[in-house]
């Protein structure tokens, strides 16, 4: 069988609570593992897919806004 990252990342998690969901975004986000942004994009792709325009335009507004404050504080230091 030949599983694609996508389907091995969604598989993982088949089956989480929302406590074991929210565990795992948390620790992926605190530890800066970028082994894990891979999954993290496979769950903004799940998102974005089941999202309103309004929910899309509101993470659009939330990524524009958070990724101009970290260049930013990037910038000066």
């Amino acid at each position: 069988m030949d599983m694609s990252i996508r389907d091995h990342i969604i598989n993982n998690f088949k089956g989480d609570n929302y406590d074991q969901l929210r565990s795992a975004i948390e620790e992926s986000i605190a530890e800066k593992d970028e082994v894990t942004l891979p999954g993290m994009g496979v769950f903004l792709e799940i998102i974005w897919e089941g999202a309103d325009q309004e929910m899309k335009n509101k993470m659009l507004d939330i990524i524009k806004t958070r990724v101009e404050e970290k260049t930013k504080n990037n910038n000066s230091n």
